[in-house]
């Protein structure tokens, strides 16, 4: 979509920023519920998954359009924050 002006350019911007919000809140409700089924602080960190994640966003980001360097910046540090989330979550059992 072609914009005739900053302000199209703002508010298209303000739209994808509420629906990426509210997509990392529902990961959010998924992660909460993923440390009901780990059984210990490595399986919460779970590095391999990580890294299997940061690969496949990697190739999305390619298919996309997108850096994949940006997109993997976002997603480790998105993560790290779930992972923080989670072991907070997970020491409450």
């Amino acid at each position: 979509m072609r914009c005739e002006s900053l302000e199209e350019v703002r508010k298209n911007i303000d739209r994808i920023d509420d629906e990426i919000i509210r997509l990392i809140a529902e990961r959010g409700t998924y992660v909460s519920q993923a440390s009901a089924f780990k059984k210990s602080e490595d399986g919460v960190k779970a590095p391999a998954r990580v890294e299997a994640v940061i690969q496949k966003v990697r190739s999305k980001a390619e298919e996309y359009g997108a850096d994949p360097d940006m997109v993997e910046t976002l997603y480790r540090e998105m993560i790290a924050g779930f992972i923080n989330m989670e072991m907070k979550e997970f020491h409450q059992k």
